[in-house]
C-alpha cells in the first residue's frame, strides 16, 4: 500500500535555477605557490627540497636582505614549508572581497599545523593575479611521534584559511552583453529543455525562449541592467515539473556499490547463479629412514586440492514495473553485491534490464 501511495504522488516540482545555469556566469580557479612559516620543526627538509630554501632566499631579497650564495643554499629551515594555494573566485566577485583558500604541502613537511602563510599571489589561467592570500592555517588534525611510534588524526599536510584571500581584480562576465542570454541545463534532456522553454513563454511572455537542443535554451532578455537582473530573478524562480530521469544503473566495480534510479524496470527472466571455490592446502611431512640405513631425513609436502561448486538454483524473476519491485526481486536472489555486478550485466545482455548500465 505504501508503494502504491508513493506511485500516486505528483512529480516533484523544481525551480529552473536548480536545473539550469546561465552560460558565462561561472567561478574561476586560482592557484599560487607560497611559503608557510612558523612551524614547530615540522617543515620541509631543505636538503631534499632545495626549492624551499631558494624561495625563502628570493623572499628575503625582496625584503632587502641579501644572503651570500653559499649560505642561501645551506639553510636548514625546519619551520618553513613550500605549499600550493588554491581558491575559487566566485562570479561577480569585486576587489576587496574575501574568499576562502586551501593550502597543501608540496614537499615533505610533516605538518602544517600552527603555520602562517605569507603573502601569496593567486593567478588565473591567463597568468594574471586576481587575489592575494595570507593568514593563519586551520588544520583539522593532530599528531605526535616519539621513540619510533607515531599517532596521527586526520591529515596534517593540508589545511584551509577562511577568508584568507582578498580579491584584487574582477573577472568580466557576458551577462549584460547582447539581447539574449543562454541557459544551459545541468544534464542533457530534450523533454526538460522543452519544458523550460514552455514555462518561460507561459509566465514571462510568448516567444521569449527557444530550445536550441537538449541542453541549451536561448532567452530574450531586457537590455537595461536593472531590468535584466529582475527578469533573471523571476526566471530562476519559475516552477517546473521534473520529468522522470533516464533509467540508469551505476556500478562501482572497486567497492561493489550499486545504485538504481526510480526509472529502472525489469522484464521477465530466469537466473541461476552458483559459486565455484577451489581450496588448496599443503601439509609438510617428514620422511625418516630406518636405523643404520645410511639414509637422510627428508621433509616433503603433501598437497590437497578440493573443488566445491554450489548448486545454482534457477530462479524466475517476474516483471518489475517499479523500483521497489526491482529491489525486491534482486534481494530474493540472495547474492552479494559483488555477485550482483555480474548478474546485472548478464540481465542487461539478455535484454531483461530496461536501463543503461554504467560502470565507474
Amino acid at each position: 500500500m505504501a508503494v502504491g501511495m508513493l506511485a500516486a504522488l505528483p512529480a516533484q516540482a523544481l525551480r529552473i535555477k536548480e536545473l539550469a545555469e546561465i552560460q558565462g556566469v561561472r567561478s574561476n580557479q586560482l592557484t599560487g605557490y607560497g611559503l608557510v612559516v612558523g612551524l614547530d620543526g615540522t617543515g620541509d627538509q631543505t636538503t631534499q627540497m632545495p626549492y624551499t630554501s631558494q624561495s625563502l632566499g628570493s623572499y628575503l631579497q625582496q625584503m632587502g636582505i641579501t644572503l651570500p650564495a653559499s649560505q642561501a643554499s645551506s639553510l636548514q629551515l625546519k619551520n618553513v614549508a613550500a605549499v600550493i594555494v588554491t581558491a575559487q573566485l566566485p562570479a561577480f566577485a569585486q576587489p576587496g572581497q574575501k574568499i576562502d583558500i586551501n593550502v597543501a604541502s608540496m614537499g615533505n613537511a610533516k605538518s602544517l599545523k600552527g603555520g602562517l602563510l605569507i603573502a601569496t599571489p593567486l593567478r588565473g589561467a591567463d597568468g594574471e593575479i586576481y587575489a592575494m592570500a595570507q593568514g593563519n592555517m586551520v588544520v583539522a588534525g593532530a599528531g605526535a611521534a616519539a621513540g619510533g611510534s607515531k599517532v596521527q588524526i586526520n591529515h596534517l599536510s593540508a589545511g584551509r584559511i577562511p577568508e584568507g584571500a582578498q580579491v584584487e581584480r574582477s573577472v568580466p562576465t557576458p551577462l549584460q552583453d547582447g539581447d539574449f542570454i543562454t541557459l544551459g541545463l545541468n544534464s542533457s534532456d530534450f523533454q526538460t529543455a522543452r519544458r523550460v522553454a514552455e514555462a518561460i513563454n507561459n509566465k514571462l511572455g510568448r516567444g521569449l525562449a527557444n530550445a536550441l537542443d537538449g541542453r541549451t535554451i536561448k532567452v530574450r532578455a531586457p537590455n537595461d541592467p536593472n531590468s535584466r537582473v529582475n527578469f533573471l530573478a523571476d526566471l530562476e524562480e519559475l516552477p517546473l515539473e521534473a520529468s522522470a530521469p533516464a533509467a540508469k544503473v551505476v556500478i562501482n566495480s572497486r567497492t561493489g556499490s550499486i545504485v538504481l534510479n526510480q526509472s529502472v524496470t525489469l522484464g521477465p527472466c530466469a537466473i541461476a547463479h552458483g559459486n565455484l571455490s577451489i581450496s588448496i592446502s599443503t601439509t609438510p611431512s617428514v620422511s625418516q629412514p630406518n636405523p643404520l640405513s645410511q639414509g637422510q631425513t627428508v621433509v616433503t609436502e603433501k598437497s590437497n586440492i578440493q573443488i566445491k561448486q554450489e548448486p545454482g538454483i534457477l530462479i524466475q524473476v517476474p516483471p518489475s514495473p517499479q523500483l521497489a519491485d526491482v529491489v525486491r526481486a534482486l534481494n530474493a536472489l540472495g547474492a552479494t553485491p559483488q555477485d550482483l555486478l555480474a548478474i546485472l550485466q548478464a540481465i542487461k545482455a539478455a535484454g531483461a534490464l530496461n536501463a543503461e548500465l554504467e560502470v565507474i
